[in-house]
């Protein structure tokens, strides 16, 4: 497999699970077993966009029990003999690979997949993060030479694992409760999101835009605007350093 993967460094790895979220996009290609009508090839892959079961494959890091998984789109980019040149794009947690091999095994003929590349986890796409090992390198080099500029433009501000997540702005004086593991309660919101659901994971943020936490919204957002008091979220993992910001309490 190529493409993107993200690395968190440090305190960041704490803001990882927001990337669950978001979703991926893969772009692959399967290799039948045998000669397939175009036509068939096309109408079985669209059978596979929806909620799918799946049970993940004999080599997981998961129990292999079968469970739903989401395929957002599944479009067939090109069939040239028998390779079938695919885009998907799916929930976290989708095994690809057994993917193509349940498609096969509908077609009657069996395939697998020849090359995988992910092009999209999350908010990080191939155009908007990318980096090689090779250009991460030469950055360093350049830093411990005195130049941070390449570095600071390899290294993304951890404030981007939560782009896709809907977002509550809260009070100064409320940081420091959350940082201590405080739920979020009606009063500490400063500005929202109008499309919080109830359940929904969220990124707590600061007024300067600097992630506090994950959390779980008890209510929606158009309740959060309406009430005086209760608790907004309950805070699901705390990401700002303790004292960054002083007690207000």
């Amino acid at each position: 497999m190529t493409g993107v993967l993200p690395i968190a460094l440090q305190e960041s790895t704490k803001a990882l699970q927001a990337l669950l979220a978001g979703g991926k996009e893969y772009i692959c290609v399967m290799k039948l077993h045998g000669d397939i009508e175009y036509e068939k090839v096309i109408r079985v892959f669209k059978e596979f966009v929806g909620e799918i079961y799946q049970r993940p494959p004999l080599r997981s890091s998961v129990k292999r029990q079968v469970r739903t998984r989401t395929v957002y789109y599944n479009h067939v980019l090109q069939i040239k003999e028998r390779n079938v040149l695919f885009r998907m794009g799916c929930q976290a947690g989708t095994y690809v690979r057994k993917i193509a091999h349940d498609i096969g095994e509908v077609l009657g003929c069996g395939a697998h997949i020849v090359e995988i590349r992910r092009t999209r986890s999350g908010f990080y796409t191939e155009n908007n993060s990318l980096v090689t090992l090779h250009d991460l390198s030469d950055a360093y080099a350049y830093w411990k030479e005195g130049d941070e500029q390449p570095l600071s433009s390899s290294i993304l501000p951890m404030e981007t694992a939560v782009e896709l997540l809907p977002k509550v702005w809260v009070k100064d004086s409320a940081v420091g409760a959350i940082c201590h593991g405080a739920h979020l309660a009606v009063p500490g919101i400063s500005k929202l999101n109008s499309r919080i659901r109830e359940r929904d994971l969220l990124a707590v943020i600061t007024l300067k835009d600097e992630l506090v936490a994950l959390g779980e919204a008890q209510i929606s957002g158009e309740k959060m605007v309406e009430e005086d008091h209760g608790i907004a979220a309950k805070t699901v993992r705390v990401i700002m350093a303790v004292n960054a910001y002083p007690k207000a309490w």
